[in-house]
Order: C-alpha cells, then structure tokens, then sequence
C-alpha cells in the first residue's frame, strides 16, 4: 500500500496518531522501531542538524536530500515540512511535486513570509490570506496522487490573533487544504477553541517547552485532533546526551564511564541493518 494512502486511513479512522520528528534516516529508523506509524521530517531539526537555525536558511535540495535519506530506510508515510514551500507559489508548485516524487506521504506549507521563523520564534510575519490561499489552490492542482495529504499551517495567532487564525484556518480549508494546522495556540483554551470551531482534520504540535501548553494524548484525540507532531525533542535529547559524553571524554579521555547511557556496538549495527547490507 502507498504511505499517502496509509496516511488516509489514518486520516479516517477514530485514533489520534503521533508522529515524533526525525531529521535523518537514524532517527527514521529509531521512531520506526520504536512502534510509531508516523514520521514527521520536522525543517528545524533538519536546519539544525546542520547547524543552522531554523528561520529558512536550508535550500529546498538540501531538505530534499535529507528527506530521501529518511524514506529510503522506513516505510512508515512521513509528514514533511514544506516550510512556506521556499518560495511563492511558482516554488510551492515545485515543491508538491517534488516532495510526491521522492516518497513524502504529506507536506504542510504555512502563511509565513520567506524567509520563516520557528513557529515558537517571536516577531513572525505573515503573507495575506489571498496569497496563501493562491499556493494552496497551486499546489492542489499541481498534485499528482490524489492521496497525498495537503497540511495548511498558519502562524496567525502571534501576528495578527487567535481570531485571524481561525478565520485563515476556514479560508484555507475552502482553498482545498486537507488538514489544518493551527501553529502556537498560547493556553489550553484555545486548543479547545480550534478544535470546537474547526472540525475538518487538526494537526498540533506538541513539545516541551514551547509556547503551546501540553495536552494529554487522549485528550486531545477527544476534542477531534487527528495527528500530534513532536518535532525537536529527540534532537534535544541527543544534543543533551552528546553534551554529557563529551565531557566525559574531555575528563577521563573515553567514554569508559558513561557506558549505561549509550547502546551497544552490536545494538547499533542491527538498527542500521548491517548484517543484511553485508549478506547480500
């Protein structure tokens, strides 16, 4: 079965689905095995597995080539982050199409200005509805499966209010977009508030630490919320966890005693697959 159609049925059926962001084909595999269904490439943890900030700096073959590593090695569908489709909508076209050629089972462009900020960044700026709502009717025609998934994001709340983003939010829905994202709701409230006055499919980005309050995983599956992406807290955990072994190295000039919090040889040559690359 194509991942844009396993992204449709879960799109259809009654479960809410979480997607933890991967930025390389390693943490493809991680979240695979860990027994998620879903794969967000999250643009910020690509940019800064770079070593960039996330505010647009990456081209889209950058991002490209990071995101066919990540679906050559699953076949989980995976959410991918078109940013503001690097462009107008003459890029956003480009886009679409590139994103289906190379195994995207979903992307979600959003209202900001190129170059964007993070979506948890201060002082963001956004096109008008007009224009999101013309790269949202370009890209729909430019599609090619009619089951790849088309995620509206909008950053309104920052910039111009939770009302603006509700009404960007329908507007776009009208546009043909298939889910919406509402990115950066301030309180529990306004979770409440998205999923009561928008009842077409939610996207809602759920990390530690950000600006959106956390909200329990059946709770949010209650109030009609279809996906939850985490986009940045495994890189988070990895930068913490190389913090930690570096300073170990740098102390006792090896990793000896920091041996429990790092897996074995052996365990990261099977999640690599070593031994089936060298049986053929």
């Amino acid at each position: 079965m194509k991942t844009t159609t396993k992204l449709r049925q879960m799109m259809a059926d009654e479960n809410i689905h979480i997607a933890p962001g991967a930025y390389d084909g390693l943490t493809a595999r991680l979240v695979e095995q860990a027994g998620f269904n879903l794969i967000y490439a999250s643009g910020g943890a690509i940019a800064r597995s770079c070593g960039f900030p996330d505010i647009g700096l990456l081209s889209i073959n950058e991002v490209q080539q990071r995101l066919e590593q990540i679906a050559e090695v699953t076949t989980l569908p995976i959410i991918a982050d078109a940013d503001t489709g690097f462009g107008n909508a003459v890029n956003a076209r480009r886009t679409i199409r590139t994103f289906e050629r190379i195994g995207m089972a979903a992307l979600h462009i959003e209202d900001q200005t190129f170059p964007k900020r993070c979506g948890h960044l201060d002082d963001k700026s956004l096109i008008s509805t007009a224009e999101m709502v013309h790269k949202i009717h370009t890209i729909k025609d430019a599609q090619h499966d009619p089951d790849f998934v088309v995620i509206a994001r909008t950053d309104a709340i920052a910039s111009e209010g939770f009302e603006a983003a509700i009404e960007r939010s329908h507007a776009y829905l009208e546009a043909g977009a298939d889910v919406i994202f509402v990115e950066a709701p301030e309180s529990v409230e306004q979770i409440e508030q998205i999923a009561k006055r928008i009842t077409k499919p939610k996207l809602i980005n759920m990390f530690y630490g950000g600006k959106t309050p956390l909200v329990e995983k059946q709770r949010l599956q209650e109030l009609g919320y279809k996906f939850i992406i985490i986009p940045s807290d495994m890189q988070r955990a990895s930068i913490f966890a190389c913090q930690r072994l570096l300073d170990v190295i740098n102390a006792d000039g090896d990793s000896a005693s920091f041996k429990d919090h790092m897996v074995s040889f052996k365990d990261r040559e099977e999640i690599v697959r070593t031994r089936e690359y060298l049986s053929l």
